[in-house]
């Protein structure tokens, strides 16, 4: 995501791409961003918690898909509401993947 601060330095404008106005990058799960994002209600250690979460449920969707790959469980051994989830997830992250608005760098870093 890039922002636009205001002349305090607080975050005043956010957008997908980068444009002349908002030039500064902040990655989508940063706290301050999902602070301003929730019209800065979230204190700073919840604005972490929810960022931890963010980054955990990509943990799960990969350990899903490695357990799939290698055969411990099946797709159709997951509760019905999980495979919806999971089908969700997949074809929300297709999308982005096509729009860009997903970085291919936490693959090249070795981020899950």
């Amino acid at each position: 995501m890039y922002i636009k601060r205001d002349g305090e330095g607080h975050i005043e404008l956010v957008s997908r791409e980068e444009t002349p106005a908002c030039s500064e990058y902040l990655p989508a799960d940063s706290p301050e961003l999902l602070a301003f994002l929730m019209d800065g209600d979230v204190g700073e250690g919840a604005a972490r918690f929810q960022a931890s979460d963010l980054a955990f449920v990509r943990v799960l969707e990969d350990v899903i898909e490695v357990l799939m790959d290698k055969g411990v469980i099946s797709f159709t051994d997951l509760p019905e509401a999980a495979q919806e989830k999971v089908m969700e997830r997949q074809s929300l992250r297709r999308r982005l993947n096509g729009l860009q608005l997903v970085s291919g760098s936490d693959e090249e870093s070795g981020v899950i």
